[in-house]
């Protein structure tokens, strides 16, 4: 592997083409903004997402062309925030076979889970050892001081989501691990994509009155997502602001997956956009993380943009 290495790296893991700007976007940039090495590891090429509009949806369904797309949308999006270096998980582990989007089933508003079918090859499939074995590998080779990725919920439950928790929790323990002549490496800090549940559900009652025609607002009142926790919980915030130009750019790269997307003048809201469901999402003015359990942030040097509270 020849990715950017040294102390004051990051590397994020997603589960397929659009979640490191949906999860990381801000996160991503600043940290490329502040000149630090930054890497994104992307598990599948989102074969089996939906997607919107009428103009390329005869990729639905079709995997091969899909994931063609997607991942032409991938490498405009990490143009937009900055980001170099990219590695599919499965061109690490090197055998030739594809892991593919496991697919995902709306439960309701904000919450997905297991698809009917899945195809041979799903991520969800992949066994832990042999996936995290290779993000382990990647771990060693750039030695961040954070990792970045999902809660164990996945987020919102998807489940390539979640085996990409499980995942990256292995591969970080593995990369400490010392073997084969190999020192090693230090444990990074691990942290898990993060929502306020106070302030998520005031943004969601200060947009609702944005939503255009075909789209719904978000319910101030309903159910939140799985990375939604106490505002409190919220340790490691992020000011999308200073890159915001940049995360709104890596937001309409990914025509198929993401709509409506402009920006807004709501407190603590920068942005707005929809997904395939048509439901209205804010982007909000600080981009959340925990700390995942064992951390130590303070070993970090963070950049400027990044409050940290312990």
């Amino acid at each position: 592997m020849d990715g950017a290495r040294g102390r004051g790296g990051l590397v994020a893991v997603h589960a397929h083409p659009d979640d490191e700007t949906l999860a990381t976007g801000a996160l991503l940039a600043t940290w490329a903004a502040a000149g630090r090495p930054t890497a994104v590891v992307t598990c599948t090429r989102g074969e089996r997402g939906e997607v919107i509009g009428d103009e390329l949806a005869h990729l639905e369904g079709d995997g091969p062309a899909l994931a063609a797309h997607r991942t032409r949308e991938l490498a405009a999006a990490l143009g937009a925030l900055g980001v170099t270096d990219h590695l599919f998980l499965d061109d690490v582990v090197g055998t030739g076979e594809r892991f593919e989007d496991s697919g995902m089933a709306w439960l309701g508003v904000g919450r997905a889970g297991a698809a009917a079918e899945r195809p041979a090859g799903a991520f969800v499939d992949v066994d832990v050892e042999t996936a995290a074995a290779a993000l382990a590998r990647v771990l060693r080779d750039r030695r961040p001081d954070v990792v970045a990725g999902y809660e164990p919920g996945g987020g919102y439950g998807h489940p390539d989501h979640v085996h990409a928790h499980v995942v990256m929790q292995r591969a970080v323990g593995l990369a400490a691990e010392p073997g084969e002549g190999r020192p090693g490496h230090r444990v990074p800090v691990v942290l898990w994509g993060a929502l306020p549940e106070a302030g998520l559900r005031a943004a969601y009652a200060a947009t609702a009155d944005l939503a255009g025609p075909g789209l719904v607002p978000s319910d101030a009142e309903g159910p939140l997502p799985s990375a939604a926790v106490p505002d409190a919980a919220v340790t490691v915030r992020v000011d999308a602001v200073p890159v915001l130009d940049r995360v709104l750019a890596a937001l309409a790269a990914h025509a198929t997956q993401v709509q409506a997307v402009r920006a807004v003048d709501v407190p603590g809201v920068v942005a707005v956009l929809a997904l395939s469901n048509d439901v209205l999402q804010p982007v909000l003015a600080q981009e959340g993380y925990r700390v995942a359990p064992g951390g130590r942030p303070d070993d970090v040097v963070w950049p400027r943009a990044v409050a940290v509270v312990a």
